[in-house]
């Protein structure tokens, strides 16, 4: 009846604990590997915020970075807080980033809506929302 909320579960290294399987097919040649705050693995808050730059040389690296959107300097500052992924596991914690994946480096996407996202032109704010678990 939705009276009580399941409680969401975490893993022994304090990420929300996800069943992970294939959802996505990740051909690109430097890899699948992007960084991911922790406000989207660990405190369960849906990307708000993401961006394709240039793939770190040497790593398997796809180039993509997500945040929840409200991350200020303090929180960036501090490496921490933010942690390699690849990108399918990603999906997993908030499928609505699969259509955007193949966008090419130089893309910055913010969340307007549900389930969508837009060029950040830095004229709309972020749209934040918490994911269901």
């Amino acid at each position: 009846m939705g009276l009580f909320k399941k409680k969401t579960k975490y893993n022994e290294s304090g990420f929300i604990d996800i069943e992970v399987k294939p959802l996505i097919e990740w051909n690109e040649p430097n890899g699948e590997g992007c960084i991911v705050s922790d406000k989207i693995t660990k405190e369960g808050w849906k990307v708000g915020y993401m961006y394709r730059e240039e793939p770190l040389a040497n790593m398997p690296d796809s180039g993509w970075r997500f945040y929840k959107g409200d991350e200020d300097d303090d929180y960036m500052g501090k490496t921490e807080n933010m942690h390699v992924f690849a990108l399918n596991t990603v999906c997993h914690y908030d499928c609505d980033i699969i259509p955007y994946l193949h966008l090419p480096i130089g893309t910055y996407l913010i969340r307007c809506k549900d389930h969508t996202f837009i060029v950040d032109d830095g004229q709309q704010a972020i749209y934040m929302e918490r994911q269901e678990r």
